[in-house]
């Protein structure tokens, strides 16, 4: 897109802004907008019906999750009606991971209550600000302004006192019309590249369960494995417990865990935290922290080339250590496995094994116990590898695609925030763009 300049330009005064077009100006905040934080309603009066609460997670890709929103009594609608929010009032999160972030709210048939650590913009053209708020020039007032707090916090009167570009209405007017159209567009691309990514990790999960329970000959005798969700198993193949295949043990941590006696950036054998292994895909190469010869000698210590499993946070994920590290009790190991733990791990990455034990996440109930009764299919120790094999190189392929589809998704991201930026920043004029 060939989008060219205004005819003359001055220099704002504002470092965030840069230069401006000659006949915009310059105000404080206060003067356009007003922020309105929300309220610390009760959660002890959460309910089953009444009237909806916006909650500072619920603000997700510039609008407002509307599912699964908490709710309280009606009568709060009157004795907190200052707190009420309408169909495309502007919210801003005040506080923590998503300072900053920015939600409009979207078709609605009754208004709904604001939260704490949420502030509603209140002004004349929220249709304009949702776009000012979205800018780089105020994000990033937000960042450095969060980033010298001793918690990640800002407040409403420091948003108000930001210095914000005003064009005249026709103006303003005719850049949302521009935005609106624009950014719909990536946006749709960016959903459709979304679902995809969904598609193809779908597709991968099938791949791995179907081979993991079937083998990689589509001519093989087929006998029932009398197990729900492994079904028809190769004649030659058995079922098994976890158990008998190994010992399932859990992990343990030195106490209290954050004593700096039991830590060594020197040390040889690294921590592993929930997050570590929430980062990491198939294998762990690295954590953040490493532990003293005191602090190994109160955990678990594995091998390069073991096999452990989660049991809180992430749990259920399993992962191939590439390091010397130790686990703590959120995580179960299988001490002298009998079984290819390449091929234990895609038994597990599948999901299927989990039947009846929970959701997959915080909602999976695993211990010790249930993993080591775990009945999964077992095929000789050859065609084990040859599974693992067959699935590294395919998974492999499939995440490559959905690599690059991400990386395009990131680009139409920051596309779309350059877009935001330079159009409301008068940097390119869109009053003529036929939209």
């Amino acid at each position: 897109m060939n989008l060219k300049p205004y005819p003359e330009y001055k220099d704002s005064g504002v470092e965030w802004i840069g230069k401006i077009p000659s006949e915009w100006e310059i105000t404080t905040g206060k003067i356009k907008f007003k922020v309105l934080g929300g309220y610390a309603f009760p959660s002890n009066e959460f309910t089953d019906k009444g009237i909806s609460l916006i909650r500072i997670g619920d603000i997700t890709n510039d609008t407002i999750n509307l599912d699964n929103m908490k709710k309280l009594p009606d009568y709060y609608a009157l004795t907190k009606k200052e707190f009420l929010v309408n169909e495309n009032d502007i919210l801003i999160a005040m506080t923590g991971a998503t300072i900053g972030k920015i939600g409009q709210v979207p078709e609605i048939e009754e208004p709904l209550l604001l939260n704490q650590r949420i502030g509603k913009i209140e002004t004349e053209n929220s249709n304009y600000y949702k776009y000012i708020f979205k800018s780089d020039f105020i994000q990033s007032q937000i960042k450095l302004i969060a980033e010298g707090s001793a918690q990640e916090n800002i407040s409403s009167e420091q948003i108000e006192n930001f210095k914000v570009v005003n064009p005249n209405e026709n103006t303003k007017n005719k850049i949302v019309s521009f935005l609106d159209k624009k950014t719909s567009e990536i946006d749709l691309t960016i959903e459709k590249d979304t679902r995809l990514i969904e598609l193809l990790k779908e597709k991968r999960t099938a791949l791995i369960n179907h081979v993991v329970t079937k083998g990689l000959d589509p001519t093989a005798e087929m006998k029932d494995s009398g197990v729900e969700w492994i079904g028809e198993i190769p004649e030659d193949w058995e079922v098994r417990k976890i158990k008998s295949f190994s010992v399932v043990r859990r992990g343990a941590s030195p106490r209290p865990i954050d004593d700096p006696k039991y830590f060594d950036e020197n040390g040889e054998y690294s921590w592993v935290r929930i997050s570590d292994v929430t980062v990491s895909s198939k294998y762990l190469y690295n954590t953040t922290e490493k532990l003293s010869v005191l602090g190994k000698s109160f955990s678990v210590p594995l091998e390069p080339g073991e096999l452990f499993i989660s049991i809180a946070g992430s749990v259920g994920k399993p992962i191939m250590t590439k390091i010397k590290c130790c686990i703590h009790d959120g995580f179960v190991y299988f001490q002298d496995l009998k079984l290819d733990p390449e091929y234990l791990y895609y038994v597990f990455i599948g999901g299927q094994a989990f039947q009846g034990l929970g959701k997959l996440g915080t909602q999976l109930n695993l211990n010790t116990e249930t993993i080591g009764n775990i009945k999964i299919p077992h095929p000789s120790e050859e065609l084990q590898s040859e599974i693992t094999q067959f699935l590294d190189r395919k998974t492999s392929e499939i995440n490559v695609t959905i690599e690059k589809i991400q990386d395009k998704i990131n680009l139409l991201e920051e596309y779309k925030k350059s877009l935001i930026h330079h159009v409301v920043t008068g940097k390119v004029d869109v009053r003529e763009v036929a939209v």
